[in-house]
């Protein structure tokens, strides 16, 4: 009995089983694919429409018979909704259910018809917010406008926009009040009736700090008003702006304290964190002007409660050396207002020349309707050597200059440029008397996706009374990576006058040197321009091509003009932009061949 009864159990179970597998086949067969295909409309309208049926959510899904009619009969309704706040109330859809062999497909004829239009567009403000010229700008670019289409997320957008305005010029207590949309579907048209109920406009009141490192004293310098002025949204981005290029802080948040507002007078405040106050740079570069080389540097962020900044660079690489230590002094007041003394030292060795100077500088720099002014007093000394005829120079001169610089990106510019203006001269004190004026400048442009145009270009002029007593960086070069590409470095200029050729050509055959004929001393004046196309075929690779010309001289009868012309590599690299670029100087008898431009380095 035992043995029967076991196998009368396994036959249940196994007839249990069948069961189970033929059910799940029948429902296995009885499951369709289901696809949509919509016409009639198209960019927002067809992507709101698919977004609005049920049955697209299941075009990856397994349905039954029952499940696609029951989805199709409501497309219709689901898309006329779909298409209502783009301003389409009277749309049309038709369309049938096809069935290919066990899958369905549902195709649906959109006719969107005629849009609503706006006849009535009221906005209404109390008081005087109306006067204000955010506002005025907010409810100029309201849309849709009167005849425009009806479009809700525009509308939406608009309203929030005409509140942040207020918000933003100091209407802190503004309140929608009115808020119609009518709809005449008779008619196709629409009114918006908009009213706000303003209130009183909000004053500044004490600007409270929190989390900084240093008293308030010192900080109420960076604040952009006095207190009792109008509130605006654009001061206090302006005052969170000054704390994060003060480069003091890891965390600057600026926001009106509304909670605590009063009498019309709302308290300003700012939350800081101190940023890390030690920062170690460091690294190889390599470039066809400087060879390889070693990068390092320490920056200390603040030396002490007063906000004091010190620096200190050094550059080691085969034809170049330099040292740089400054310490900034932050001044009160706005504008990012300093007081900065430098230390310089720099030797340079190049087939044009080699010199061995140091430096002093003290200068006041700040900001001045957007522009970064700086000017001061330098002293130079120090050996140099020119085409292989030595000499030495002591300068004691002021020195200014404005500079200016927008992106976009820092890393990688699509729209931005860079200016920078600087004037220097001596008199009665030094080597030599001389005046001199530069200008350089950099403008790069996105074109569609893939391409950027880069233009660039300099200007230099010097009057001297000793030509010969101007050290080599005061002096004007053509030629190298970001100069005339297709020539080296600093070798266009006017050549080694017929006197000198003798002396130099001792010097040079003592060095195992090149033909002195062939080296220049350095000109007067400076003409250089150049253009270039960008195009990335990846994300991060890309070719250029370009063109560069112009020429450093003495007079203008000598000027020559000079073209290089070249194509390139570009790599976003991880540690910045990798320029790798091969030049050709063009009409040019005395300079053949192709040139390697190396440079590793930001945009502007």
């Amino acid at each position: 009995m035992r043995t029967f009864d076991g196998r009368e159990t396994r036959q249940r179970r196994i007839a249990r089983l069948l069961l189970i597998a033929g059910l799940a086949a029948a429902g296995s067969a009885e499951a369709a694919h289901l696809t949509v295909q919509l016409d009639g409309v198209e960019g927002p309208l067809r992507d709101a429409a698919l977004a609005g049926i049920e049955l697209n959510q299941y075009a990856a899904r397994d349905v039954t018979a029952a499940q696609a009619h029951r989805l199709y009969e409501r497309a219709a309704a689901e898309i006329k909704s779909a298409l209502e706040p783009y301003g389409y109330y009277h749309a049309e859809v038709t369309g049938e259910l096809k069935e290919t062999g066990a899958d369905y497909i549902a195709v649906l004829h959109v006719a969107a018809g005629e849009p609503v239009r706006i006849a009535t567009l009221e906005i209404k403000l109390d008081g005087d917010a109306d006067g204000q010229l955010p506002v005025q700008k907010a409810i100029a670019a309201f849309a849709p406008a009167k005849g425009q289409p009806l479009d809700h997320a525009l509308y939406e957008k608009s309203k929030a926009g005409v509140q942040a305005a207020l918000f933003g010029s100091g209407y802190l207590e503004a309140e929608l009040v009115t808020r119609k949309v009518e709809v005449s579907r008779s008619a196709n048209t629409a009114d918006i009736h908009l009213e706000w109920k303003v209130g009183p406009r909000f004053r500044l009141g004490e600007t409270v700090f929190e989390g900084g490192q240093f008293p308030d004293a010192f900080l109420d310098r960076y604040v952009p008003w006095n207190e009792g002025d109008f509130y605006t949204q654009d001061k206090v981005l302006e005052l969170q702006q000054r704390l994060i290029d003060a480069d003091y802080f890891a965390v600057a948040q600026v926001q009106p304290d509304i909670e605590h507002a009063h009498d019309g007078t709302v308290p300003i405040k700012v939350m800081l964190a101190p940023a890390k106050r030690t920062i170690y740079t460091g690294g190889l570069f390599i470039g066809t002007d400087t060879g390889f080389g070693l990068r390092g540097g320490v920056t200390r962020r603040w030396l002490n409660r007063r906000g004091h900044k010190g620096k200190i660079e050094a550059i080691v690489a085969e034809r170049l050396k330099t040292i740089n230590a400054t310490y900034q002094i932050p001044l009160a007041g706005p504008n990012n207002h300093s007081v900065n003394f430098g230390f310089s030292y720099r030797d340079e060795n190049t087939d044009t020349s080699q010199s061995n100077t140091w430096g002093l500088a003290a200068t006041d720099s700040a900001v001045w309707n957007g522009w970064t002014r700086t000017y001061g007093m330098k002293f130079l000394t120090g050996d140099f050597e020119v085409a292989n005829i030595p000499g030495n120079t002591t300068l004691l001169y002021p020195e200014g200059s404005l500079s200016r610089k927008r992106a976009d990106d820092p890393v990688f510019v699509r729209k931005g440029y860079s200016l920078t203006f600087a004037a220097r001269a001596a008199a009665f004190v030094g080597s030599t008397d001389f005046a001199q004026v530069t200008a350089d400048g950099k403008w790069i442009r996105g074109i569609g996706e893939n391409s950027r145009f880069i233009a660039r270009g300099s200007l230099g002029a010097t009057k001297v009374t000793d030509f010969d007593k101007l050290p080599p960086e005061l002096r004007f070069f053509g030629g190298g990576d970001r100069s005339i590409r297709g020539y080296a470095y600093q070798t266009i200029g006017p050549p080694l006058p017929d006197e000198l050729v003798p002396e130099a050509a001792a010097r040079c055959a003592a060095d195992k040197n090149r033909d002195c004929q062939t080296l220049v001393i350095g000109g007067k004046y400076l003409v250089v321009g150049s253009a270039e196309y960008e195009y990335y075929f990846k994300p991060n690779w890309g070719i250029a091509t370009f063109i560069d010309s112009g020429d450093a001289f003495s007079t203008f009868d000598d000027y020559r003009q000079k073209i290089g012309v070249g194509f390139g590599l570009r790599w976003r690299s991880p540690v910045g932009m990798v320029r790798v670029d091969l030049g050709f100087p063009v009409h040019d008898d005395q300079n053949s061949g192709v040139e390697l431009h190396l440079v590793i380095g930001p945009d502007l």
